[in-house]
């Protein structure tokens, strides 16, 4: 089996590290960083109505396969 992330894994990653890390600095920097927080937010609420999401477009161009292929 390929143990490669794919694009789907790799969009809950980049969008949990952006999550906390807008909420970290919101807290410790600035308040303005949770306004990034909910960019995001509404980034994935609008990917789930249009079927078009533009970090996928960029996990795709940075060579995440789309699905798991089977191997043996």
């Amino acid at each position: 089996m390929d143990d490669r992330m794919t694009i789907d894994e790799g969009l809950r990653l980049v969008a949990g590290m952006f999550v906390m890390a807008s909420v970290a600095l919101g807290w410790w920097v600035h308040p303005g960083f949770f306004l990034f927080t909910a960019f995001v937010g509404a980034n994935l609420a609008q990917s789930a109505v249009t079927k078009w999401c533009p970090m996928m477009w960029l996990l795709k161009r940075a060579g995440l396969p789309a699905t798991r292929t089977a191997t043996g």
